[in-house]
């Protein structure tokens, strides 16, 4: 069977296939095209690149792994003992394990694959299908066209998770003036015995918002000004049915009143802006719930006059990872053309070192009139929050509200960095939440808001104080929690730390070194899910 042309090849019918990638960015790299092959014969795999075939791991009192559907029809067209191989080379099959099996040259021939992969799926959950599909992604890069029977048979749920895993792992952060970066993820996977249906658009669009939110905060700050973040909403979000950008400078900022956001901001040579980004469904949709999403957008984080140590400094270019998330998340609403209205705020600010910038022992008056003493100016994100949630209590009139930063070092103290902290005294809200974080495998971790530490919110000077004073309960993290619960308005609220998720110093299963995107595909699936 000849290699498809690119013209000849079946296409996705879900249409989103590429993650754009921010202005200025060189190395575009494009995600693989997932195509459903109903047949299930691997010989569909001839002139292939690879061919890839599940193998699981031991059941319980067994020593050998198990082969999946394809593996004993590849091994017998091929010749192969995969047993034997799989034993010589002590592959066990657990999840995202890969043994590559090259074969002879006459198969270049087009009369079979040039290489066999088999791939560990351990005991089958979507976890470990997810697992699997990020190691098949590395394993192939630079391959044109990947064939795998690892989605026979699969229940949609799970084919999703695999799809996803596999899109996620291709990701490459964008390289400004590089031209010989890694090498391109896989051109083409074929599923075999698979048939089009939701879990295929819905992976794709799901793992392109994670793909944008990556690309949004890997972006260096020396491209990455708040204006130029507004510019991206607007160039992701034209043509996109249903969706509507607004951006306000600090001209209208000053206006408005958002004290917190311009105090910030008035240190940095960029200045600050507001970014709203609204989602209405189709016409005739039902009326549902308003869903308001809140990301904290420091383009880039000194920590002000209160500076940080040079070590800190470097990676502050991601903490903008919130406004990213939440911008993901709308625009795959829009793309899901889910009947969910949802609205983003990103409050954009550089926190920079300036003869205008905001000093410990000032104070703030933000948005809706509190004022604030400042105790420190590395704690800025809270600041531009507060301004940012005033603005949906008071002008959007959500029914649910939800902010997303990468807020606090005590989250990630307390946590490590793969559990974001979950803060809500909403019950339901919370197990919505939860199951999301199940679905996507974005874990969450419900922390507690103790009201016998709203006492280091007390100021001698202000109305608040936004950081707890020496020798307060500690607990940074439930004190900046409960700082934001003061802004909500008394609304249905959810706090989301992801200080320690949202960056990652190694590649791991679907996350990949960097900026990770956190939060996108929770957000979005919570969404899917119908947020109520």
């Amino acid at each position: 069977m000849p290699r498809p042309t690119d013209s000849s090849r079946p296409t996705n019918s879900s249409g989103l296939t590429d993650a754009s990638r921010p202005a200025g960015a060189s190395g575009p790299a494009r995600m693989p095209r997932l195509v459903p092959v109903a047949s299930g014969d691997v010989r569909h795999a001839a002139g292939a690149d690879v061919l890839a075939v599940p193998v699981a791991a031991a059941p319980q009192g067994e020593s050998e792994p198990q082969p999946r559907p394809g593996t004993a029809d590849a091994a017998v067209w091929l010749g192969l003992n995969t047993s034997v191989l799989a034993e010589q080379q002590r592959f066990r099959g657990t999840a995202g394990e890969v043994l590559g099996v090259p074969l002879p040259s006459a198969r270049d021939d087009g009369a079979g694959p040039r290489r066999l992969v088999l791939l560990g799926v351990g005991d089958g959950s979507a976890t470990s299908l997810r697992r699997a599909g990020a190691a098949l992604a590395r394993a192939t890069r630079g391959a044109e066209r990947v064939v795998t029977t690892a989605g026979t048979g699969l229940p949609p749920a799970d084919l999703r998770a695999f799809c996803e895993g596999l899109l996620l792992a291709a990701y490459a952060p964008p390289r400004e003036g590089v031209t010989d970066g890694p090498r391109p993820p896989a051109e083409l996977v074929e599923l075999l015995g698979t048939d089009e249906g939701p879990a295929f658009s819905r992976a794709v669009v799901a793992a392109r918002a994670t793909w944008r939110a990556r690309d949004l905060t890997a972006t260096p700050s020396s491209t990455k000004s708040p204006h130029w973040v507004a510019d991206q909403a607007r160039a992701m979000a034209a043509g996109v049915p249903g969706v509507e950008v607004e951006v306000w400078d600090a001209r209208e900022l000053r206006r408005r009143g958002f004290g917190g956001v311009l105090a910030v901001g008035a240190g940095s040579a960029t200045p600050p802006c507001v970014v709203t980004v609204r989602y209405t469904p189709p016409a005739g949709t039902a009326p549902r719930r308003h869903v308001v999403l809140v990301g904290k957008g420091i383009t880039f984080d000194t920590g002000g006059l209160s500076i940080k140590p040079r070590e800190a400094m470097v990676p502050m270019k991601t903490d903008m990872a919130g406004a990213a998330v939440v911008l993901a998340a709308v625009l795959g609403a829009a793309e899901l053309e889910l009947p969910q209205p949802v609205t983003a705020v990103l409050p954009l600010a550089e926190n920079a070192v300036g003869a205008s910038s905001y000093r410990p022992g000032d104070v703030v008056r933000v948005l809706g009139g509190t004022s604030v003493e400042i105790a420190n100016t590395d704690a800025e994100g809270r600041m531009v929050l507060a301004d940012a949630l005033v603005h949906a209590d008071t002008h959007l009139a959500p029914d649910l509200l939800v902010d997303v930063a990468t807020l606090t070092g005590a989250a990630s103290l307390g946590l490590g960095k793969r559990h974001a902290a979950l803060y809500t005294a909403d019950a339901p809200l919370l197990e919505q939440l939860r199951s999301a974080s199940a679905a996507t495998g974005e874990r969450v971790w419900r922390m507690p808001l103790v009201e016998d530490y709203t006492y280091a919110l007390e100021s001698d000077v202000a109305d608040l104080r936004h950081v707890a004073a020496k020798g307060g309960p500690g607990g940074g993290s439930i004190t900046a929690a409960l700082f934001l619960r003061e802004f909500t308005g008394g609304r249905r609220w959810a706090h989301l730390d992801i200080a320690g998720p949202g960056r990652a110093d190694k590649d791991e299963h679907e996350v990949t070194k960097g900026a990770t995107g956190f939060g996108a595909r929770l957000l979005l699936r919570w969404l899917e899910d119908g947020a109520v």
